[in-house]
């Protein structure tokens, strides 16, 4: 741990009083009727940096009755496309102005580098605007070749009310991949971000305001998934769930959504794998196999948390991302310059440092890390740069979302054989490969079962582009056009032309 880039050193001064985080119902910041909040303590920094607002079944109710009546009184849905969009261009251009507020106390609570936090809460302004551009452009379809006396119509309608959960490792980010695009197509929304990263959603709610969102198109409320969420998931009035999280949880969403039959879309977990040939640029791989692991302190669903290398390079390969490992700046995530923050939580970092003991316990080896690791002057919630090499695919680290700075090294030889290894897993988020032939890339890209994969490059996303899983990764997709589908319905429209239908009943 000696020889690892560590950060100690911090630019920014702790804010002097913890963020006070309050429910956003009908228009109106509040407390819990019964007075709760919880304390988050940062991860990175050990002193209660928010306190938020803890709601229970009360402050749920409330919330999905204003956003009920928000949606039936067409007060939002029935809007042209031009006023929605204006509201959405206004948050976007708040979000840009308030991006130093929304990176630090994204920071604090969840241990992540300040220059990672501001690039998510910046970012998210695009994310807004694209969904601005969509709710101008949306259209149906129209059938003139019925017959002269039909004319249909398809039309695409709001799905209703939206209950979106939002987990913690990317709160601002991931709330801006699902709520703009809800609203875009005219749908009301109760939010429930993360217990563990509340105050970026909380904070937005200000922006909705000033930016001229009606009182009850969007609430939200704090508080822990039982009972906020529960009650998000099986209440009759909510048409549709959209959840990023655990496939545990999202299974638990799936299975209370069922009572209703209320539309369930899910982002869930991954262990995306990167697939390294010899004929490609090593240097560029190596360097995004440490990005693809590191980012987010590995707390990432599209992690490459698994590397998959021709065995003729191997040795050669992990010997230089080691090297990258060693030059990667962990530490003070206050600090520009830092790479690499805390671990969430304390139980978390138990669970990723479990992973790494069994699998040397049946014969793993590790390269680099490997254990827990303290920042002098900053904390104790930080865990070592990991490559475990040794793996083979039955291993729980080699299969399972282990959620932290832990690689794992498998080998092949053919393609087939790394086709069979990347689809070798219960989780199909992302894929990867590095190859210089076109041909190759082709064919794998073909045969992975991923959501999305990259060639020649590593989580590189867009507006514009899908994402979403397959498998037990998830269902659904956010963002593009087809993110923006996922909030509408589908309407068909049949018109007769005229008094030309026969008549059913013969008269005498």
């Amino acid at each position: 741990m000696n020889d690892l880039h560590i950060i100690t050193a911090q630019t920014i001064a702790l804010p002097e009083t913890a963020y006070q985080a309050r429910h956003f119902i009908n228009g109106v910041a509040q407390d819990s009727a019964d007075g709760r909040k919880s304390d988050r303590i940062s991860p990175s920094h050990g002193v209660v940096v928010s306190q938020a607002a803890l709601g229970s079944a009360v402050e749920t109710e409330a919330a999905i009755k204003a956003a009920r009546a928000a949606f039936d009184d067409g007060r939002w849905s029935r809007l042209s496309g031009k006023d929605r969009a204006a509201v959405l261009n206004k948050v976007a251009d708040l979000i840009e102005a308030n991006v130093e507020k929304l990176a630090l106390i994204e920071t604090l609570e969840s241990g992540k580098p300040i220059s990672q936090a501001r690039g998510e809460c910046g970012g998210a302004a695009d994310l807004w605007r694209y969904a601005a551009s969509l709710t101008r452009t949306s259209h149906g379809d129209s059938h003139n070749t019925l017959g002269s006396a039909i004319l249909a119509v398809v039309l695409k309608e709001p799905i209703g009310l939206v209950s979106i959960i939002t987990p913690w490792n990317f709160p601002f980010w991931i709330l801006s991949q699902k709520l703009p695009f809800a609203l875009a197509a005219g749908c009301t929304c109760v939010v429930k971000p993360s217990e563990m990263t509340p105050s970026t959603t909380a904070m937005l709610a200000d922006m909705l305001v000033e930016a001229g969102l009606p009182a009850g198109v969007c609430n939200i409320v704090l508080g822990y998934g039982n009972p906020v969420g529960a009650v998000m998931t099986s209440h009759p009035d909510v048409d549709m769930v959209t959840f990023t999280g655990s496939t545990a949880v999202g299974k638990i969403i799936t299975k209370a959504a069922g009572d209703t039959l209320k539309k369930v879309a899910l982002e869930l977990g991954g262990k995306n794998p990167q697939v390294i040939f010899p004929n490609c640029d090593l240097e560029n791989a190596a360097d995004a196999v440490v990005f693809g692991i590191y980012f987010n302190v590995g707390q990432c669903c599209n992690s490459s948390s698994r590397i998959i290398v021709h065995e003729d390079i191997a040795d050669a390969f992990v010997a230089r991302v080691v090297a990258l490992s060693r030059r990667v700046a962990f530490g003070n995530p206050l600090h520009p310059d830092t790479q690499v923050g805390a671990i969430v939580t304390p139980e978390h970092a138990t669970k990723i440092d479990g992973y790494v003991r069994a699998a040397v316990a049946r014969g793993a080896e590790v390269c680099i890390g490997g254990g827990p690791m303290t920042v002098p002057g900053v904390g104790t919630q930080f865990y070592q740069p990991t490559v475990v090499r040794g793996v083979t695919p039955d291993m729980a680290i080699a299969r399972e979302e282990v959620f932290g700075p832990v690689l794992v090294v498998l080998t092949f030889r053919t393609l087939e054989e790394a086709i069979a290894l990347t689809n070798d897993a219960t989780y199909g988020l992302s894929a990867g490969i590095w190859c210089d032939d076109v041909h190759t890339c082709l064919e794998f890209s073909r045969r992975a079962q991923a959501g999305t994969v990259w060639t020649n490059t590593w989580m590189d996303g867009f507006p514009e582009v899908a994402f979403g899983g397959v498998k037990q990764s998830g269902q659904g997709r956010e963002i593009g056009s087809y993110g923006f589908d996922e909030f509408l319905e589908v309407k068909s429209l049949v018109m007769r032309v005229g008094r030309s239908r026969a008549p059913w009943v013969k008269l005498a």
